[in-house]
């Protein structure tokens, strides 16, 4: 047999990856051969004459190659191999069997018994440097396999840490964003005032409102802010702090005479005090689109402006129903924009419905969207199923059920309800 001493440089691959080798036969020659080759290429070599001996030194010490003869009484080289697969440990260990069965069924057999590669007896010195040399490139890519995904796990894991981080961040600005609408309904006199806010995510950038003077004349609102996210959201608050009606000296909507009282602005003022404060903070790229209705409580009177919002859809007591405004610039896009009002008389039992596109531009099972013709169709199905917080909750509901059930929502969905006299005693002038 050919035994030559191999360089350290032509072994440089498998003395990196491959140290301990455990050798298996029943012949002591072969060990003794097997072994020598092995101790001059410097390896770390186990001996065992039967395949249960072996499997204890695994045990014990699981080597990182292993080369075990085909036939052994008792436990032969197959049914070695497979317990050798079985067993828990870390990295992979490489398996070569020494037979001298060249058929390609039993080959065949001994790879899915869990063999990597065979040996033909009796050994060549220069075919069993080249096997543990490909074992070893195996190992070398396993080993680089496992450490890059050791490195994928860790990341992830930091991943996963931030992304905890940021949702329980979230879920508090979901908190303070649902305090901008402390209340989903208010009552003025014998009108009310009644708000649906529901975000596509943990946050979103639109807004509902409604607000007062005195009993006489109320405010109420719609916005959306362009885009989605954290960045609209932080819009959505700067703006409902110009909006506020818990603190009304910081109210755009009021203006305040020397002596301390405040009378409401006509809508298209706000709309363009709003659009000055946002279109001069260069940092801000966010724009919103608006609905604000200013109604009079004692005659019903009502003006509108729509600053590039969907218009607003006035619902007749007496089932009629009509769609307002002719749109408009969105604000805090351009610079100097003047807004055309839109005046209108709300009889008892009028409605007023202030919606985003949420609505409007939902996507539907059928893939097209619900558009002004579906929500007439959810309004007239709403109808006689409740009033205030209860219709729109209704309406909202009625608009999932037309929607592709597969995905959430795609855009923030709000709505305000002006329920003008509910009772029927005020008079038009």
């Amino acid at each position: 047999m050919h035994t030559a001493k191999i360089s350290d440089a032509e072994f440089s691959a498998a003395d990196s990856t491959l140290r301990r080798v455990l050798v298996v036969d029943d012949s002591r020659l072969q060990l003794r051969i097997i072994t020598g080759i092995l101790d001059r290429l410097g390896f770390e070599v186990m001996q065992a004459s039967s395949g249960q001996e072996a499997l204890e030194i695994c045990r014990r010490t699981p080597p990182d190659l292993v080369l075990s003869d085909w036939m052994m009484p008792g436990m032969d080289g197959l049914e070695f191999c497979r317990h050798f697969r079985d067993m828990p440990r870390q990295g992979y260990g490489y398996f070569i069997l020494l037979t001298s069965k060249s058929e390609k069924g039993e080959i065949a057999r001994g790879l899915d018994a869990g063999a990597d590669d065979f040996l033909t007896k009796p050994v060549n010195s220069d075919e069993l440097r080249a096997r543990i040399n490909a074992g070893a490139r195996v190992i070398a890519m396993q080993q680089q396999l496992c450490s890059q995904n050791r490195m994928i796990t860790e990341t992830l894991d930091r991943l996963q840490a931030v992304y905890d981080e940021i949702d329980r961040d979230l879920q508090q600005a979901r908190t303070i964003q649902q305090a901008l609408v402390p209340d989903r309904s208010r009552v003025f006199g014998t009108s009310r005032v009644s708000m649906l806010l529901k975000p596509c995510g943990h946050v979103g950038g639109d807004l509902v409102g409604a607000f007062a003077s005195d009993y006489a004349q109320i405010g109420a609102y719609g916005i959306d802010v362009s885009g989605h996210g954290i960045t609209s959201a932080l819009v959505t608050a700067r703006v409902a702090g110009y909006l506020s009606s818990l603190f009304p000296e910081q109210n755009l909507a009021f203006d305040r005479d020397c002596a301390g009282f405040s009378s409401m602005r006509r809508p298209e003022h706000v709309a363009q005090l709003l659009n000055e404060r946002l279109s001069a903070d260069p940092g801000v790229a966010e724009y919103m689109t608006m609905a604000f209705a200013k109604v009079d409580l004692r005659t019903g009177r009502t003006r509108l402006v729509q600053a590039g919002h969907p218009p607003p859809l006035l619902l007749k007591a007496d089932g009629g129903t009509r769609f307002l405004g002719d749109g408009g610039l969105p604000i805090g896009l351009v610079d100097e924009v003047c807004y055309d009002p839109v005046d209108f008389v709300m009889a008892p039992g009028d409605r007023l419905l202030i919606y985003s596109d949420g609505f409007t531009e939902a996507e539907l099972s059928n893939g097209g969207m619900l558009g002004e013709d579906g929500l007439l169709d959810i309004v007239a199905d709403c109808d006689g199923h409740g009033e205030g917080p209860e219709f729109l909750d209704d309406l909202f509901w009625r608009l999932s059920k037309r929607m592709d059930h597969e995905q959430s929502l795609q855009d923030d969905v709000s709505a305000t309800l002006v329920e003008f006299d509910m009772l029927g005693g005020a008079q038009p002038q």
